[in-house]
């Protein structure tokens, strides 16, 4: 399953351009110059990259990774809109598939953005249409996907609940509590306590940012079981005290 970072930081839209591309070309690809988002309007390309084939149509959106070379093969004659794209940190070294769904509503974005790219005062919007776009495209992937979508969005919107356990997400799965971990380091590379703790230290960043609520009223609304258990898991995870962290990164009121 393709997945894209929720934290992944778009530098430049190079250019939005849609190719043509007849049945039976072949072409390779040398050092892709930048990482590039291909649809499929109609037709079907396929994709060849470390021995490792890819199927372009209009069930299937690629993302082109930069700097790698490959090749391309027109199975049928057809018509493809691709962004190319830069971001600050590294995203891929393989094609990444993307199942679709509603290709009409990307595409509908695909041509917004090209309107607005006539004028440099709508880089904002291009970027935001753009951002969204993988937004759907990642978390539609991961959902299509995965039998950990009950537990996910459980997660979501109890993750401060101390009493979250691994036994009540895999009975929201209808699966076995061992089958559910295995599951989920498949998914995430990481096991559900870890995952969970990674949104509640994210969250308690925001919270000390913000500076209205005192230590241990962070550690409370985050779902961390005391004040001490809070502090040790938040210099693991940052390198800094809660107190060291909003001393360097409060918002300041205005």
């Amino acid at each position: 399953m393709s997945n894209i970072p929720d934290d992944i930081v778009i530098t430049d839209i190079c250019d939005i351009i849609t190719f043509s591309s007849p049945k039976g070309r072949f072409k390779k690809i040398e050092n892709r110059p930048c990482y590039g988002l291909s649809f499929c309007t109609e037709g079907q390309i396929t994709y060849t990259l470390d021995g490792c084939t890819y199927i372009s149509d209009s069930t299937n959106a690629v993302i082109l990774p930069e700097g790698k070379s490959y090749t391309l093969y027109g199975d049928k004659k057809g018509f493809f809109p691709v962004i190319n794209f830069r971001c600050a940190e590294f995203l891929c070294d393989k094609i990444l598939t993307f199942p679709i769904e509603s290709l009409s509503s990307y595409l509908a974005d695909y041509e917004q953005m090209k309107s607005l790219s006539l004028f440099r005062r709508n880089r904002t919007k291009i970027f935001s249409i753009f951002y969204g776009m993988l937004h759907r495209l990642s978390h539609t992937a991961t959902e299509n996907a995965s039998q950990l979508l009950p537990a996910i969005r459980h997660i979501e919107a109890s993750f401060s609940d101390p009493m979250l356990t691994n036994s009540a997400l895999a009975s929201l799965c209808n699966i076995s509590e061992v089958y559910f971990r295995k599951l989920f380091h498949d998914e995430f590379n990481t096991t559900p306590r870890q995952f969970i703790i990674d949104i509640r230290i994210d969250r308690a960043k925001q919270l000390l940012a913000d500076g209205a609520l005192k230590i241990n009223e962070v550690s409370d609304s985050c779902g961390f079981s005391n004040q001490y258990h809070f502090c040790r898991v938040f210099k693991e995870k940052t390198g800094l005290t809660p107190t060291e962290f909003r001393s360097r990164n409060k918002i300041r009121k205005i």
